[in-house]
């Protein structure tokens, strides 16, 4: 697979922004084992911009 097939890694920061949530707030989903799926990579958490946009997709999804 080519490398530029894939999109930056997002932060907690990124995601907080994209979902207009408090960083605190993911933290305390991922301590309910629930949100957007995160890796650790080290000591630090990274999402895959499509799996988040994924995960907010299925929640309009159960809403309608």
């Amino acid at each position: 697979m080519d490398a530029q097939q894939f999109e930056p890694l997002w932060t907690v920061g990124d995601v907080a922004l994209f979902l207009n949530v408090p960083v605190h707030t993911l933290y305390g989903w991922r301590t309910k084992n629930y949100g957007p799926p995160a890796r650790r990579i080290g000591k630090h958490l990274r999402y895959l911009p499509s799996e988040v946009r994924s995960w907010f997709e299925h929640l309009l999804e159960e809403a309608a």
